[in-house]
């Protein structure tokens, strides 16, 4: 009912039908109806009227998204190190809230039971496997099981061109790996997840950034025009759920982005560790669906969906399958099997689908009140994304307010954000900020969110 009136189908004004109905079209008890409507009457979605049933409300102005991206026209060497060794020293002392991370981190995302349950089955019958070598490509159980939830993202992957990897990154780097070498040009987002910024600079990479849209993601005539001029090696995006943005790429655009690169020979890194959080087939589609030649190395991960104790990534690298494969077994990084078989098991189990669209709607919700928050906290003309799902959003703050600056003021009080400076190899975001909600989410918290507000009030009238 939410996701109606968010689309207008319930107008601002219009009468909702009553609880008997509400239950009867739902297929629910009148209780769990009942529920419902003060659900959406908690978060001011409607409005109760004494014997006349509940009304939607009016639709409140929230914060406009961030400005798409301008980043430079020309690849850069990237200096990333300087700026993580900073935040690392910021970072020394304990902090009392930190909206610095995008991994989960609160208890309520995640089965706690369920995990120990599959890990100590997982012990119990694979016990062997602790004093054995692991298969270098992972164990079948686990292939199997990323195989058919590839299927959820709209791909048909053979279990054994996947390839079991520490993480996501590993993944992704194997695969910068088997298609650059030092000097070369990889054309990303901007902004974009640190994390790629800092394998580029480890590979000797150059950085081209494509401007991006806060909600539909890498702009293709830009990127058009980059592939057109420059020298681009290889394409890294995030198409669904990007970090730091939450842009989601139209399946259209998807397409035309494969298709684009294909055209060029030039391979595209998708990752795709946020996708299930889109909680159905239709919206969680991949651009590796679109893939008829092998172009498209799709890597993905469930630590930010399943268990993020549980860090095992995958990758399937389409016509560079047998090279990644040989790069992991070259460079020494083993997996766990007793892990990998726990994995398996709760990817496979019945319950999958339905935990997943409870924690995007549990996200959804929290990234909306947080998004509130600093719409009536932050400085007049703070711009804010407004992902579908995920765990962060991405701030842009009025008159050029220094984020560095904000960030030393909010660390000295134990207040911790993700400076912009980190997501680029420029500085174009020097005034922006990410901000992770995957933690606590407690009046403590939400003051503290205020609190960077009221100092970016100060930095803004200073």
């Amino acid at each position: 009912m939410a996701r109606m009136m968010e689309d207008q189908v319930f107008k601002a004004g219009q009468r909702l039908p009553s609880v008997r109905e509400v239950a009867t079209q739902n297929g629910v008890s009148v209780s769990t109806a009942v529920q419902a409507l003060r659900w959406l009457e908690e978060r001011h979605l409607v409005t109760a009227k004494p014997k006349a049933g509940y009304f939607v409300s009016p639709r409140r102005r929230g914060s406009a998204l961030p400005a798409v991206s301008r980043p430079p026209t020309h690849s850069m060497v990237i200096e990333h190190k300087s700026r993580c060794e900073l935040l690392r020293t910021l970072n020394d002392e304990p902090c009392v809230v930190s909206f610095g991370a995008y991994a989960p981190e609160d208890h309520d995302f995640f089965d706690h039971e369920k995990i120990r349950v599959a890990l100590a089955r997982a012990i119990r019958v694979h016990r062997k496997s602790l004093v054995e070598y692991s298969e270098a490509c992972g164990t079948p159980a686990l292939r199997q099981a990323v195989a058919r939830r590839a299927l959820h993202l709209g791909c048909q992957l053979q279990p054994d061109n996947i390839i079991i990897t520490a993480s996501c990154t590993h993944g992704v780097g194997l695969c910068l790996r088997a298609v650059t070498k030092p000097g070369d040009v990889v054309a990303l987002e901007s902004p974009t997840h640190f994390g790629f910024l800092d394998l580029l600079e480890a590979l000797g990479l150059r950085a081209l950034e494509i401007p991006t849209h806060p909600t539909g993601g890498m702009s293709l005539p830009a990127l058009q025009l980059a592939i057109d001029t420059q020298p681009v090696k290889a394409a890294l995006a995030v198409p669904t759920l990007s970090n730091p943005l939450g842009a989601v790429m139209r399946h259209a655009d998807k397409r035309a982005l494969v298709h684009m690169l294909a055209a060029r020979q030039i391979p595209l890194i998708e990752d795709v560790v946020f996708n299930d959080l889109m909680a159905s087939d239709q919206r969680r589609q991949a651009a590796k669906s679109f893939d008829a030649d092998g172009g498209v190395m799709v890597c993905g991960s469930f630590c930010k969906t399943v268990a993020p104790g549980l860090r095992l990534g995958w990758v399937e690298a389409g016509r560079w399958s047998d090279t990644v494969s040989r790069l992991k077994r070259v460079q020494g990084v083993p997996t766990t099997q007793v892990l990998e078989h726990a994995l398996a098991e709760l990817l496979t189990h019945s319950g999958y689908e339905a935990r997943m669209r409870t924690l995007s709607a549990h996200t959804k919700a929290r990234l909306a009140q947080a998004r509130a928050l600093i719409g009536t906290t932050f400085p007049k003309g703070t711009r804010v994304s407004a992902p579908q799902a995920g765990y962060t959003l991405w701030v842009e703050l009025p008159g050029q307010i220094n984020a560095m600056a904000l960030f030393k003021q909010c660390k000295a009080e134990g207040i911790v954000f993700g400076p912009g400076a980190l997501f680029s190899a420029s500085d174009r975001f020097d005034h922006c900020m990410r901000l992770g909600f995957s933690g606590p989410w407690t009046d403590l918290e939400r003051n503290a969110l205020a609190r960077i507000g009221a100092l970016a009030k100060g930095l803004f009238e200073g």
